[in-house]
């Protein structure tokens, strides 16, 4: 008897993204292709553990060739949500707030949050291996990339701030230590953003005709069970929409 042949596990991926690859280009400066290489397997093989994400630090436990785990810490050079807003009105991109919102990666808002020099980016391993990036930091950075590819606001906290403190950065008001408008570029927010407050205009005039007794009865039926109704409850569902039907007539 033969036995079933095991799936194989889909292949795992990262830097898919512009700003995974911008994360991860960094980590690996001065990274050899060794390092790179065995992180690439560990990444593959799942062996980073108990990820966690703060403002501007990473944690990570990754499984390595000793028995305990090796505790993993990587630290960022954070940015400021008013000085980013700052920029983005400067070069007339802050619409790439709301890009961001809809789950994009726009590259004004990139350009000014992901880490751009090696320097951006503390590591430090309880492993022994004294390279600049060991194995284990740059299997953390692999993983931390494949989130950036599935939620880029992850590189948003990854650097120390997140999108509603960008947003209300961008939204308006006063700046009470500084005295002056920090909205003097003019809002990206609507004042009713979510729509909580729009009227909403009159629905259209319903037609005076009685559908139950005017239309096909034969053509109702099957339109019925094209909508998945049981043969068994056509007649409860004529009941249904003639109670329906005239509840539409009594608020037109």
């Amino acid at each position: 008897m033969t036995g079933r042949r095991r799936a194989a596990a889909p292949i795992r991926g990262y830097g898919i993204t512009a700003w995974s690859r911008a994360f991860v280009s960094v980590v690996e400066t001065g990274a050899d292709h060794r390092h790179i290489t065995g992180a690439r397997r560990y990444f593959r093989d799942r062996n980073v553990d108990a990820l966690a994400v703060g403002d501007g630090v990473i944690t990570s436990s990754v499984r390595g060739s000793q028995l305990d785990p090796f505790e993993v810490i990587l630290r960022t050079r954070t940015v400021d949500a008013d000085t980013v807003v700052s920029l983005l009105r400067a070069t007339g991109d802050v619409d790439d707030l709301l890009a961001a919102a809809r789950g994009e990666q726009p590259a004004g808002l990139g350009s000014l949050i992901a880490p751009t020099e090696s320097a951006d980016i503390e590591s430090s391993c309880t492993c022994p291996d004294e390279a600049p990036r060991c194995i284990h930091v740059l299997a953390t950075a692999f993983e931390i990339a494949a989130e950036i590819d599935r939620r880029p606001t992850v590189l948003l906290q990854v650097m120390g701030t997140d999108l509603p403190s960008l947003l209300a950065a961008a939204g308006g008001g006063h700046d009470t230590d500084r005295g002056d408008d920090v909205a003097s570029g003019g809002e990206i927010l609507p004042e009713d953003f979510y729509g909580d407050s729009v009227v909403l205009p009159p629905p259209p005039p319903f037609p005076s005709v009685d559908a139950l007794t005017e239309l096909e009865p034969a053509a109702l039926r099957a339109a019925l069970r094209a909508s998945g109704v049981p043969a068994t409850q056509l007649a409860e569902a004529f009941d249904d929409l003639a109670t329906f039907y005239a509840e539409l007539k009594r608020r037109t």
